[in-house]
């Protein structure tokens, strides 16, 4: 993700768009062929905010930024890609949080926090879209470069990402190979968006088997 443009289901040469380290691999394919994955006692039925927390496990699903949830237009507009909005919703409804990894100026600021707020303006002052983007989703999981070494696709973003998770399992979700590869690398599900003939994001319901299978720490 630049400034000047926001111009990423299992591992087979880039023919699916999901790229899993060998444990999540396992997880995904238990929950998602057998619901092995899921507690007995987890109810589909129930809404998903009636569930307990050590029922739900706990996921963390970051996201690039351009290309990815918004879409830079000709006329410099920016606006939600297709069904991106719809997919922060269901994950917000979910009680799956959601952060960014993205890269802009480390110019921008000293802490994420100011990165964060500079990004913000300049994304709201180019908004498009019928809805303001769901900044409030994100809280304070927005991961910007502190130096120009930081820049994804270095794995810096990626490792303090990891390091506050607090033992939930991990996604990311981005529109290059590169990023996605380097992700799973570092032990998250990663999945390319954008992939013609599979789901836009990968599916909820994917994301909450692996949250399953997470252990969040005291």
């Amino acid at each position: 993700m630049q400034r000047t443009s926001f111009r990423g289901f299992f591992r087979s040469g880039f023919r699916t768009g999901l790229v899993l380290p060998a444990a999540a691999l396992a997880s995904v394919m238990l929950g998602t062929a057998a619901s092995a994955a899921v507690p007995a006692d987890v109810s589909h039925g129930v809404p998903a905010g009636a569930r307990t927390p050590s029922a739900r496990g706990c996921a963390i699903v970051y996201f690039d930024l351009g290309e990815t949830l918004v879409h830079t237009a000709a006329d410099s507009g920016i606006s939600y890609l297709p069904g991106a909005a719809a997919y922060l919703r269901t994950l917000r409804e979910r009680h799956i949080e959601v952060g960014l990894i993205t890269n802009v100026p480390s110019s921008w600021g000293k802490t994420d926090a100011e990165r964060a707020a500079a990004l913000k303006k300049e994304v709201d002052g180019a908004w498009k879209g019928p809805v303001p983007f769901a900044w409030e989703d994100f809280g304070d999981r927005i991961l910007t470069p502190r130096t120009e070494a930081e820049r994804k696709p270095a794995p810096a973003l990626w490792k303090r990402a990891k390091a506050a998770a607090h033992g939930c399992r991990l996604v990311y979700e981005g529109e290059t190979a590169k990023e996605t590869y380097v992700a799973a690398s570092l032990g998250y599900v990663a999945y390319r968006v954008g992939r013609p003939f599979l789901p836009a994001y990968l599916p909820v319901r994917v994301v909450e088997c692996l949250a399953y299978g997470s252990r969040r720490g005291a």
